[in-house]
């Protein structure tokens, strides 16, 4: 307890010169126009970002993070979780493959291995309710037989659905009743092995799952009222989240179990809660406690931490929300979306040596009519094929009226498509090649030019592949022709 008050008085005595430091980041590689390697790792380094989860083990980002002195959490996902199960000769090749080789040959420090990813989601049915835990096993064996077990961990990442309370406080956390025993057999192996509990909290879904939910307990400063818990006070719901996992912990027998945050955020973009200002008053609010030493009331001490994310994935699944694809502090190419402090007096630095493609934009044509019949499967097919996620009620670009709409869809698909020859003509005349920025001033919303990733000249017809497809839902498309229909009628 004293070590906490030396350290808060630090933080007194030092103020705006106290830095955040060992933060981790997640980098996420679902991008139609990812950064280079070396132009990501630069930038998480030019921010005090010391640690990074991989979801898989990307070659391109491993190769990058060779000898770059960053700890590494590289991911496995649940779709490879099965064979892993079945088999600890397949756990003990992609040890070998996947950690081995970029520890030795590469320089990589890896630290962890993350098996799955929120495998007991219950959204989804159970279906790696009988291989995580097995292909947990056999990934450890596997790194214990190649010499790593006392460097390397195993663990899984959680969702905070696996834990729960039926008394509507954190002393009453428990984990979840259909995975009981589940659970503390995993955190039994965990703890045998020296492997911390990794898990990922999100009051921003608190707040998308529940209409009711109070927004300011979604804020580490928020001014709603506060949840008593005995002797105990909550003003926050990472907290009282965070909390209820340590209440589960103790209740199960493992009152000192390490926990990892591996996942933690705030989108800006693709919700009517995910907007700039709440992602930066969220996550200055989680830096500043970093940096001030400050944990939860039963954990004193803050945890490792890895925000979530670095930069924007524009080809990621929305089956969650439209938000998905706008996690990053940075856009996806690495350009500042609003400013952090990250204590004595630095704060957010952009990507540097980022190519992008030429400053030309693809939009509906002047002349153009707004009732020509082939505009509504124009905007469908532009937006099969690119991210029109922005365009979404309540988003960025959600205000824009029916022309601007279309623009905004055509050259998104131009863009995504590398403005290739003929990429602009894809929408029955309806689209011209324009030099002039399309975007309004002051406007949220932006008409995005691509990074140059040398794929400009190769032609390629998209339609006759489904690879790829943004699999825009049906639902958001229909969305977009009913709102042009409004704007005309």
């Amino acid at each position: 307890m004293i070590f906490h008050y030396l350290l808060a008085f630090l933080f007194f005595v030092l103020g705006e010169n106290f830095i955040v430091d060992g933060l981790g980041c997640n980098w996420g590689t679902r991008a139609t126009h990812p950064l280079p390697g070396n132009i990501v790792v630069k930038l998480m380094k030019d921010n005090g970002f010391n640690k990074v989860k991989l979801f898989e083990a990307d070659p391109r980002a491993l190769q990058a993070l060779g000898r770059s002195g960053i700890q590494v959490m590289v991911g496995i996902p649940n779709d490879m979780l099965a064979p892993l199960a079945a088999s600890v000769s397949a756990a003990e090749e992609w040890v070998s493959k996947n950690v081995s080789y970029y520890l030795s040959n590469k320089g990589v420090d890896i630290r962890y291995v993350a098996v799955g990813n929120e495998p007991f989601l219950k959204t989804y049915n159970n279906k790696f309710t009988h291989t995580a835990f097995p292909a947990l096993q056999n990934v450890q064996a596997a790194l214990i037989k190649a010499g790593l077990g006392r460097d390397v961990k195993a663990t899984i990442p959680l969702n905070a659905d696996v834990y729960e309370t039926d008394a509507g406080v954190p002393s009453g956390g428990n984990f979840r009743a259909d995975i009981h025993d589940l659970m503390i057999s995993i955190v039994k192996f965990l703890d045998n092995n020296g492997a911390p509990f990794t898990v990922n909290i999100y009051p921003f879904l608190s707040l998308y799952a529940d209409p009711h939910f109070p927004v300011e307990y979604a804020f580490f400063d928020g001014t709603s009222s506060p949840v008593v818990d005995g002797s105990i006070t909550y003003t926050n719901v990472f907290d009282a989240n965070y909390d209820t996992l340590v209440s589960a912990l103790e209740k199960n027998g493992f009152p000192s179990m390490p926990i990892i945050i591996g996942e933690v955020g705030w989108p800006t973009d693709g919700d009517l809660n995910a907007k700039m200002e709440f992602a930066r008053r969220f996550n200055q609010g989680l830096l500043n406690r970093i940096s001030q030493g400050q944990g939860t009331p039963k954990r004193p001490s803050p945890p490792d931490i890895y925000l979530f994310s670095l930069i924007d994935e524009d080809a990621k699944s929305i089956d969650p929300g439209n938000f998905e694809r706008h996690w990053g502090v940075f856009y996806f190419d690495g350009t500042i979306k609003y400013p952090l402090n990250l204590g004595k007096n630095r704060n957010l630095t952009a990507a540097k040596g980022v190519q992008y493609l030429a400053r030309q934009w693809c939009i509906m044509a002047p002349d153009a009519n707004l009732m020509d019949p082939n505009l509504p499967q124009s905007i469908s097919f532009a937006c099969t094929y690119a991210d029109c996620t922005s365009l979404g009620y309540g988003s960025s670009c959600g205000g824009l009226d029916a022309r601007n709409n279309a623009s905004y869809a055509f050259n998104m698909y131009y863009q995504t498509m590398n403005q290739q020859k003929g990429a602009c003509d894809q929408f029955h005349g309806l689209s011209i090649i324009t030099k002039i920025d399309p975007a309004y001033r002051d406007s949220s919303c932006k008409y995005e030019i691509m990074i140059d990733t040398g794929r400009h000249e190769k032609a390629t017809n998209p339609g006759t592949s489904s690879a790829g497809k943004m699999h825009t839902t049906f639902v958001f498309v229909s969305f977009l022709l009913a709102l042009i229909i409004f704007c005309v009628s």
